[in-house]
Formats: C-alpha cells, structure tokens, sequence
C-alpha cells in the first residue's frame, strides 16, 4: 500500500513538472547585440538593429571575420516604439533585448533632440538590462555598426570591451551603463558625459575615445582625449593611466621630448564652498607612480627625482586648468558641483540654481596636485643604454 502510494505521489509531482509553460521557441526570437539610434531628414526615428546569427559557421581555411556573426536590419518610425514593431516584418522574429551590449546614439541626433526621448523605451521594458553602455557615435550611428569586429564575435560586444578597457586602463574615456545616466541626467546639475565613438584619424579604424558632454538631454560639447583624462581625475574616476609630460633642459625650458609615467595609486576630491553666493572650489589630486620611459632626465638623487615630480605636477596643473576652463566657458556642470552643493544644502541649491549657468562661468578653481615617483622600473635612473656616471 505504501509503495503505491509512493508511485501515485511520483506521478502527480511529474505531471506538474512536465511540459513548458508556454509554446515559444528559440527560433521565434532574435538576439540584439547592439542598436544604432538616428533622425532622418523627415525627423523619423532610424534604427539599426544587430542580431547573433549563431547559425553562420566559418569554413576551414576560411580567413573571414567573425562579422557574418551579426546581422543588421533597418527600420524606422515616428515613434521609437513603432520602428521597433517594424523589426518582425522584415526580420521574421521578435527582437529580444536582455542580452544587448550597447547602444548607439547618432551625434546629430544628440544634438537636436533629447536623448531622453530615444532611450525611454529601454527604462520602460522589462528586457533590456540597466547594465547596457550608451555611446554617442560620430555624426551618425547606423555606419558603425557595419565595421568588422576585431576578436570578439559581434561589433556590439567588440564595442563594449573597446570602452570598458579603455576607461580602466588608459583613461581615455568613461564608461556609463544606463542606469547611471538615468541617475546623472535627473541629479540637479543634469549633466552627463557619455563615451564618444569616432574614427581614428590614424587608420579610419573605429575607436572609443573622449567623451561626449550632456547638458539637460543635449549633447552640448565634446572632451578629446586629453581632456578626458584630467575629465576622469577630477571626477574621481582615474583607475590606471600613463601621464606624458615634456623633457625639461638645465634652464627649466620644455623640450620636444617626452617622458611617461606609470600611474600606480590615485586619488582625488572637490571641496566646493559658497561665499556670497560666489562659488569657489578646492580640487586635490595625488598620485604615486613609475617610470613608464626616460628620453632625457637622469634620476640619481634625490634633488633630481624632486625636479622630475615638479615637472609632472605643473604638466598636471596646466592640464587640470585647462579642462576646467572648457566647462566653464560652455558653463557645463560636467564634474556634478551642484549635485554636492545640493546634497549638503537643498535651500542654498534652491537659490543658486536659477542663475547656475552664470554661477559656472564664474566658478573659481584652486588645484592642488600632489605628485610621488615610487620607482623608476629599474634598479639605475638612467636612460636605457646609457653609462652612469
């Protein structure tokens, strides 16, 4: 009796279990990588979606990129909502979006319309993940998306591991997933900056460099790759990065020649304060690092290894005032004043904010950097090849 009932009780529990719960199939979708957002002429919404074709195999001996892993397919609409319906009629699936890696915005687009407008939807649905990386592309978005991936096996994921290692190793841009510009654009200063996709000058080979300033939904400016740097050190964003600073002769005067530096440890804070509702900002930078390369300096005391820290700290100086200067003369919040002023007192935000703009371009700035050369990568502080004397 109890092992029948132990057979009855098995086979309730896998009549429950058995079966899916609905009938859609792998084959009913299609898997964005990546989107490209732009306007039309006729101000219509253009999308460019990136699918995974997992179905494209590689033969042997075949030398072609791993680009016929993605598939584009172009739709447009007044609405953003609309050219995402379009998608089924020429694809012949429904686009899934939780496994997207980024999303491109078209640089005119930024420019003339609210970038809030065109990224709604994916704060809206349930797929795409807060995790996704926003660009805004040079000039127009759809073209990027058919460059061939250089390793990974979709552009949209080539682009997202071109920005991540690029923000975290070298400091030549940001990176910002969505959630955090959600965040950025509704804060008091309503200022972001997004990483900024171009061609390189160099090869016309796509790169992620510099980054792309937000002003109230509005793409108003754009740091280059220098000023992004100082851009990430004042915001505290500076993981790892290499400082290039000019060689220095006996008078103190700069030579054409460079040296590197290695940065190992960094840190950085803005104190700002209001006096007469004038606002002035302290700015404290440090960092510890090694020599990446000597062209021309000779570290063997310790006076010398003083003067090498000087020159690093006035190239940083200049650096810090120039980039400074940038947002004050565009009067962009890009480094979130006003977000600190906010959170410390919601009454004095309450009265600066109607004349914040004014407030920006008169904004005062005192840097203070603080420079320690730990090591010289070697056990000589002479130029490599060279006899200490």
């Amino acid at each position: 009796m109890r092992r029948l009932s132990s057979i009855l009780l098995s086979l309730i529990v896998l009549s429950l279990t058995s079966g899916c719960w609905d009938n859609n199939e792998l084959d009913e979708y299609g898997y964005v990588q990546a989107i490209a957002i732009d306007q039309s002429e006729d101000n219509q919404i253009e999308i460019t979606t990136h699918f995974y074709n997992p179905s494209s195999k590689m033969a042997a001996g075949d030398t072609a990129s791993a680009a016929s892993k993605g598939t584009n397919i172009r739709t447009s609409g007044e609405t953003f909502f609309e050219a995402i319906r379009e998608i089924p009629a020429k694809f012949g699936r429904k686009a899934k979006w939780d496994h997207m890696r980024v999303i491109l915005i078209g640089e005119q687009l930024a420019r003339s319309l609210s970038i809030r407008e065109v990224l709604d939807f994916f704060s809206r649905d349930h797929e795409p993940r807060g995790t996704i990386l926003p660009l805004i592309a040079e000039q127009s978005a759809a073209p990027f998306l058919n460059i061939k991936p250089f390793i990974e096996n979709t552009i949209g994921q080539q682009y997202k591991k071109m920005e991540t290692t690029s923000a975290h190793y070298s400091a030549k841009t940001s990176d910002i997933p969505l959630y955090d510009l959600a965040m950025q654009l509704s804060s008091p200063s309503k200022t972001s900056a997004i990483p900024y996709l171009h061609k390189s000058s160099l090869d016309d080979e796509a790169k992620i460099s510099g980054v792309a300033l937000i002003q109230d939904g509005k793409m108003v400016g754009l740091l280059r790759e220098q000023e992004t740097e100082t851009f990430m050190m004042l915001t505290g964003k500076y993981r790892d990065g290499v400082l290039e600073f000019p060689c220095m002769n006996h008078a103190g005067k700069q030579l054409s020649k460079k040296e590197t530096l290695e940065v190992l440890t960094f840190s950085s804070k803005l104190t700002p304060t209001v006096k007469d509702d004038h606002v002035f900002v302290d700015v404290d930078v440090a960092f510890e690092g090694t020599i990446g390369e000597l062209r021309c300096s000779h570290l063997k005391t310790i006076k010398d290894i003083s003067l090498f820290e000087q020159t690093i700290k006035e190239q940083v100086e200049k650096q810090l005032e120039h980039t400074l200067t940038t947002f004050k003369t565009n009067k962009v919040d890009a480094l979130g004043i006003g977000n600190q002023i906010y959170r410390r007192n919601p009454k004095l935000w309450n009265r600066l904010e109607p004349t914040w703009d004014q407030k920006l371009a008169q904004m005062q700035f005192k840097t203070k950097v603080n420079v320690k050369v730990v090591s010289t990568g070697m056990n000589t502080g002479t130029i490599f090849g060279t006899k200490e004397k």
